[in-house]
């Protein structure tokens, strides 16, 4: 947990420097039991398509550090990760639900997390996730992430992450 907190100052530290729109942090369980920790910080596209009545299109670009608590095979892995996400915004209103899809990159301490093997360091990262938006500058939601090398290497058993995702605008 203290990695996790290390992360998080240091993501927030480059937040400044950067002009990071968004930082974010969940917390979940894997599909094996185990426990992750995620922070990350959030670069809005500043853009908007398909807007109506119903809502807008809109994403962000996603840089995370993730901690993955230990399993019987391998010992706690840390990843980062990198990926483009769309955003679907439901409404208008003060409190707005949206859907979110990605597909990103993301390099592994190891080739295992938990007890799964996934062949490589390298890894993709595949996202869903649905919430609500508060005001402008506050999001809380639901994300499955699932992390696998996409079959270039063989073992590729994949891990899921299961996660309560919090994000706040800077």
């Amino acid at each position: 947990m203290k990695k996790l907190l290390l992360a998080a100052i240091c993501l927030s530290s480059f937040a400044m420097t950067a002009n990071a729109t968004q930082i974010s942090g969940a917390l979940g369980a894997t599909s094996q039991g185990g426990v992750t920790g995620r922070v990350a910080l959030g670069f809005d596209w500043d853009k908007s398509w398909l807007e109506s009545s119903t809502g807008k299109l809109t994403g962000y670009w996603d840089l995370g550090y993730t901690y993955w608590e230990a399993g019987k095979q391998a010992g706690a892995r840390h990843s980062a990760s990198f990926a483009p996400v769309f955003v679907y915004e439901f409404g208008s209103g003060p409190v707005k639900p949206y859907i979110e899809a990605g597909v990103g990159v993301s390099l592994f301490t190891g080739s295992s997390a938990g007890d799964q093997k996934f062949g490589s360091a390298f890894n993709f990262e595949d996202r869903l996730g649905a919430g609500l938006k508060f005001g402008d500058t506050q999001r809380v939601g639901l994300r499955v992430t699932h992390y696998s090398n996409a079959g270039i290497k063989e073992p590729n058993d994949g891990i899921e992450s299961y996660a309560l995702v919090y994000s706040h605008a800077l």
